[in-house]
């Protein structure tokens, strides 16, 4: 059975059991910005199963669909990156979803270009989406797929320019293969193998500098 078979949408039954957001920056010019790389990958997992974020519920663009016999709600929060909590604790309440089933994508800074991390729980760390979600969450305990950006090219280059810079072409071909583990390790997640997405789908990355040759 192929992947994309794998992925696939079935007929949605029953109640919504997970809740998968990517997190980023509405609008065209935050696109293709390594802040949106949530939402980058939201893109590829809406390729690979055939759905399409385009209903707008709780300050969001959301899908409903069905990732490997789970059904999901699929969602971009469209709150701007500090406030990504506000959305993900609407849809949390009205469904009724706990933390450790709300499935957070998000870029890392502090990870090498190009790496995949995949943890159980933990802190926000320097991430304020993160941080947003914790709050209005209440809880930590939920899983989170980090894709790597990489740091800042020098210590007094801007924060805010460096995550809000858009991602040159050669780096976009880099993180779609980023991307298309972070989309496996989602299928392992809502199956309830986060071990084995752990062992099997992240990544090192690379040196910036490799990826633009």
């Amino acid at each position: 059975m192929s992947i994309f078979s794998r992925f696939s949408g079935g007929v949605k039954t029953g109640p919504v059991e997970y809740i998968i957001a990517g997190l980023g920056n509405p609008g065209k010019e935050y696109e293709l910005s390594r802040h949106n790389a949530g939402f980058l990958c939201i893109d590829i997992l809406a390729n690979r199963t055939g759905f399409s974020t385009d209903r707008i519920k709780f300050r969001a663009l959301t899908a409903d669909t069905v990732i490997n016999g789970h059904r999901c709600l699929v969602m971009r929060p469209q709150t701007y990156m500090n406030n990504s909590g506000e959305a993900v604790r609407e849809a949390a309440a009205f469904y009724k979803i706990p933390p450790e089933k709300c499935i957070i994508i998000f870029d890392d800074i502090d990870i090498p270009f190009g790496a995949l991390r995949i943890k159980r729980k933990g802190s926000a760390g320097s991430h304020n989406g993160v941080k947003s979600i914790v709050y209005h969450l209440g809880s930590d305990n939920f899983p989170r797929i980090k894709i790597g950006v990489g740091g800042k090219p020098h210590p007094n280059y801007d924060l805010k320019d460096y995550v809000l810079g858009i991602f040159s072409k050669d780096e976009q071909k880099v993180l779609k293969e980023t991307m298309e583990k972070a989309c496996d390790a989602v299928e392992l997640i809502v199956g309830g193998d986060i071990d084995k997405a752990m062992q099997t789908c992240q990544l090192q990355g690379v040196k910036k500098e490799n990826a633009e040759k």
